[in-house]
């Protein structure tokens, strides 16, 4: 089995959607920039009422099905008041460290007009002014905030601009991509996720190999706010992997280089028979890979779960250092989690028994560490 990895492909639209602003509420061009892209690679898809995707790769068989999810939407924020020095009180869209948001360089939409641009400072920004009490102020959201690039030093001058409460902020990446492989942007969360489904999809459509079950690639538009994939599911779903960032930080096992396999997150372990399938994989096909644990963590298919799908769910993760931050990943790590997805993709079904919702006593499967063959035990 031959699959070629497109990997300038995976460069540049890792770019172009980063280049692509989409905090949570605000995704619809993203939405359009990956329908784009799937409709240059042939892949037929439809949109929700809020606009998330589902695209649609057949298989030999049609029912059950799997599902592979990552989200388009980002961290940002938005006008919680306007004040009388001229400028913004400003809250976060998303769990979003207000320390990494001292300094953004953001831009403000309003009703009506151009688009405004601004910095999002602390309180206290000047050391010529405050001194140590620069140092001092603690890192929080109400210690933010906007100072756009305009003639605003009153309430009177913020309300001649049409700014009101609730006006959206999108957030400068500022995407750096080294010779050495190092990129380093804001919103590689989930970006780089995305950006590896759509070159797993490149190579599965131009390797022509028959998929043994249908696949959909899912899209979400609200993983950040706690709602991910569990709008956009329908009945016939057994197995659902949501792709997303690992953390590299002390204490934690991802692979920098490679792709990380989570064994559980925040809402508990993820299903034992679909991690070990993709540990097979990894395996068979020489794709570094870790695994990992997460305690404060949750993705697309956590919420997918939560919302009363009875499916078997999984997560696999690029790597991320500094994530909700200054983020930076390594297209390594990158490519390898879109290698294993292709393989998953060309992988049977994990257990026979999930064409049924229902089944008896007799169904359950083996102990899985009894399995020769992770990959083609079913």
């Amino acid at each position: 089995m031959t699959l070629t990895l497109d990997r300038d492909y995976l460069k540049h639209t890792l770019l172009a959607l980063l280049n692509t602003p989409s905090p949570t509420g605000m995704t619809d061009a993203v939405v359009q920039l990956v329908c784009q892209h799937l409709e240059q690679l042939g892949i037929e898809y439809e949109l929700t009422r809020r606009g998330a995707i589902r695209a649609n790769l057949p298989g030999q068989v049609h029912s059950p099905d799997r599902a592979i999810a990552a989200h388009l939407d980002t961290l940002g924020a938005m006008v919680k008041q306007l004040k009388p020095n001229g400028r913004l009180e400003v809250v976060s869209v998303g769990t979003w460290p207000a320390r990494s948001a001292e300094g953004a360089r953001v831009t403000l939409y309003r009703d009506h007009g151009d688009p405004l641009r601004g910095t999002l400072l602390p309180l206290k920004a000047s050391g010529h002014v405050y001194g140590k009490a620069v140092d001092q102020q603690p890192a929080s959201w109400p210690n933010l905030e906007l100072r756009l690039d305009q003639r605003s030093h009153s309430l009177a001058d913020l309300q001649a601009l049409g700014i009101h409460p609730g006006d959206r902020l999108t957030v400068d990446p500022n995407p750096e991509f080294l010779d050495n492989g190092f990129w380093v942007s804001r919103f590689l969360d989930d970006k780089a996720g995305v950006a590896a489904v759509l070159t797993a999809a490149k190579a599965i459509v131009e390797s022509q190999q028959p998929l043994p079950m249908d696949c959909h690639l899912l899209f979400t538009i609200s993983e950040e706010v706690g709602v991910g994939a569990s709008h956009i599911l329908h009945g016939d779903v057994a197995e659902l992997l949501a792709v997303d960032n690992g953390t590299i930080a002390p204490g934690q096992n991802t692979s920098e280089y490679g792709v990380t396999i989570a064994m559980q997150d925040s809402s508990g372990p993820f299903d034992w028979y679909l991690t070990q399938r993709l540990i097979g994989l990894c395996q068979r096909h020489s794709i570094e890979h870790s695994r990992d644990v997460f305690r404060f963590y949750r993705s697309d298919a956590a919420a997918a779960v939560e919302a009363g799908n009875d499916i078997r769910a999984g997560l696999i993760c690029f790597a991320l250092d500094g994530s909700h931050g200054h983020e930076r990943t390594h297209a390594d790590s990158v490519a390898a989690v879109a290698s294993l997805l292709a393989h998953y993709m060309l992988s049977g079904p994990i257990l026979e028994r999930d064409k049924d919702a229902m089944g008896p006593l007799s169904d359950l499967p083996e102990d899985p560490t009894h399995w020769e063959d992770p990959e083609e035990r079913h």
